[in-house]
């Protein structure tokens, strides 16, 4: 791949993570978001759909009526992820060098770690536990990237407490080889029920793949190419992925499901081109950020793109 070629993949890339990072930065730089306070569990309580506002705090509705009023209560956060009692809440922190602020929140909301991270946020997801917590950042200044920009995605063990603060090092086998390359990137984590196993993506000479790991052997194999962003059904079964479908911007991504068992990949029924890790609302349906509202989606490409909260971003259901 020539250099010219190489730059234009990484920007396609930049792009297609989370816009364009200066932008983001200087937006970052009028709104530093609020210190993280305790807050009520009401925002946590099962049986209701957390999200982030437009405001960037989060906040709640019933999942049985998700138009009703939000309750907030939340911290602010420019990416959020709960489960099992326990929060991510990744904070952007302005400056002449950005930063991110990760924090580990219990159930009433109150801060019980923070982790500082270069870069901007980009991705957060917790396991269904509430064990493992995950981030992707954007970074600067890897020799390797012409243009400018990598990905940082790290793993934390909240009962151990170890984080790993770049999982670019894992041990990786791409197509059933031992692969070293210094451009290998990670974006995206998705956890298994048994808090070991996680899917992501892995990028690397201008090629995504989804990859599959193991945190306790920690070791990472790739399944497929051109699969960014999974999300892991609840069962376990299934991953709910984009896929790049065209080069034109507007419409370079189509969300997909994986059959685990098969490896068949189904195109879901929104047909726009959704740039966002997804969570599933429950067995049957994925929910997503669409423009400035979540969108949901039947998981198995039947059905119709549903509008389910406005104003929102971030969608988790807390079992």
């Amino acid at each position: 791949m020539t250099p010219i070629r190489r730059l234009a993949v990484l920007l396609v890339a930049v792009a297609v993570l989370g816009g364009v990072a200066a932008g983001y930065m200087a937006w970052a730089a009028r709104r530093a978001p609020a210190p993280v306070q305790a807050a009520g569990g009401d925002v946590l309580r099962p049986g209701q759909l957390a999200f982030r506002t437009a405001g960037g705090r989060v906040a709640a509705v019933p999942l049985g009526n998700t138009s009703a009023a939000p309750v907030a209560g939340g911290p602010v956060c420019n990416r959020f992820s709960t489960a099992g009692g326990t929060s991510i809440c990744l904070v952007a922190q302005p400056g002449a060098v950005a930063t991110t602020h990760a924090m580990i929140l219990d159930r009433s909301m109150k801060e019980t770690r923070r982790i500082k991270l270069a870069g901007i946020p980009n991705r957060a997801r917790m396991s269904q536990s509430g064990r493992m917590a995950s981030w992707t950042v954007f970074v600067t200044g890897d020799s390797y990237s012409e243009g400018g920009f990598s990905t940082w995605t790290g793993i934390l063990d909240t009962r151990t407490g170890y984080a790993v603060t770049n999982i670019e090092d894992i041990p990786l086998t791409l197509n059933g080889r031992r692969y070293h390359a210094p451009d290998v990137n990670y974006w995206g984590v998705t956890f298994a029920a048994d808090d070991n196993r996680f899917y992501a993506t892995v990028a690397t000479r201008g090629k995504t793949y989804l990859v599959e790991g193991d945190y306790g052997r920690w070791q990472a194999r790739t399944l497929r190419e051109n699969a960014e962003c999974p999300s892991l059904s609840p069962d376990g079964t299934r991953l709910v992925f984009k896929k790049r479908v065209s080069a034109d911007p507007d419409r370079m991504w189509r969300l997909h499901l994986l059959d685990l068992a098969t490896m068949k990949e189904t195109p879901l029924a929104e047909s726009a081109s959704v740039d966002d890790q997804v969570a599933w609302l429950d067995e049957r349906t994925v929910m997503y950020a669409k423009g400035p509202d979540v969108w949901s989606v039947p998981a198995d490409g039947s059905g119709a793109p549903a509008l389910l909260v406005r104003g929102a971003s971030s969608p988790v259901a807390v079992r």
